[in-house]
């Protein structure tokens, strides 16, 4: 990640991480709670998430399907966030279109799609504490398309309107909140997600996926990577004009 980009302390700040037990996720509880953030991690599965607090004591841990609609008031009854991070996500089936079945297509839509909805709508109807700022990570597909994930990339596009939708209603009912949605602009192949996209596309083109990742150059990003950028821009939400911002070796600039 380019030395451009300055993280300032969320030391204090309530911070809530939907997905934040595995991959991405959990880099950002890890870079939160290293900040002196109070940080709560929201997951599916509890051997991760006990795995999570054992790791790094403080941090609180609450096991629950955040596409349920009751979901985001039951996280924020636990922890009411300064910033709120929603990047859990499904996983893709990795297949050409002419192979999806809808379910199999759709999954993204009812999950990614499913919890920004839910929790982008909560925040402004609870709604949360002025000031408070809610991230919903996307991914570059959204904007290059992914052939071999069905419609992941029509999910994560969706994630970047429900953002921009959510702070115009916000503005409109004159709350002080702060939506935005990040792109992470190369593929992250640590990731269970990204494991999944190298083995697909490099068995479509007929390479190891070792040589896949190495053809991708500097296009491959990291968690570590992208939780840096996450806290930089919670940190301090209001230093760029726009709701959605690529992520990529050269910092973070606003996608058009």
């Amino acid at each position: 990640m380019s030395q451009s980009i300055t993280t300032r302390s969320l030391l204090g700040k309530n911070v809530v991480v939907i997905g934040g037990s595995k991959g991405m996720g959990r880099a950002i509880v890890a870079a939160a709670h290293a900040q002196g953030a109070q940080v709560l991690a929201v997951a599916r599965q509890q051997e991760p998430l006990a795995k999570l607090a054992d790791t790094f004591p403080g941090v609180q841990v609450l096991r629950l399907d955040a596409t349920e609609e009751s979901a985001p008031a039951k996280v924020f009854e636990t922890l009411s966030p300064d910033v709120l991070i929603v990047s859990a996500g499904a996983t893709p089936h990795p297949a050409p279109l002419g192979e999806q079945s809808w379910e199999q297509f759709s999954r993204n839509w009812n999950s990614d799609v499913k919890m920004s909805l839910f929790f982008s709508q909560a925040a402004l109807n609870i709604p949360l504490p002025s000031g408070a700022t809610i991230i919903l990570i996307s991914s570059g597909a959204a904007v290059g398309g992914s052939p071999l994930s069905g419609g992941y990339s029509g999910a994560k596009r969706t994630q970047m309107f429900i953002s921009h939708y959510a702070q115009q209603e916000a503005d409109r009912r004159k709350l002080d909140l702060r939506f935005l949605a990040l792109v992470p602009r190369g593929m992250i192949p640590t990731t269970d997600l990204g494991k999944v996209a190298v083995s697909a596309y490099a068995s479509s083109q007929g390479i190891s996926a070792n040589e896949f990742i190495r053809r991708m150059g500097a296009a491959v990003q990291t968690p570590e990577e992208i939780a840096s950028a996450v806290l930089e821009v919670a940190s301090n939400p209001r230093s760029r004009e726009g709701n959605v911002f690529w992520i990529s070796g050269q910092g973070i600039e606003a996608l058009p």
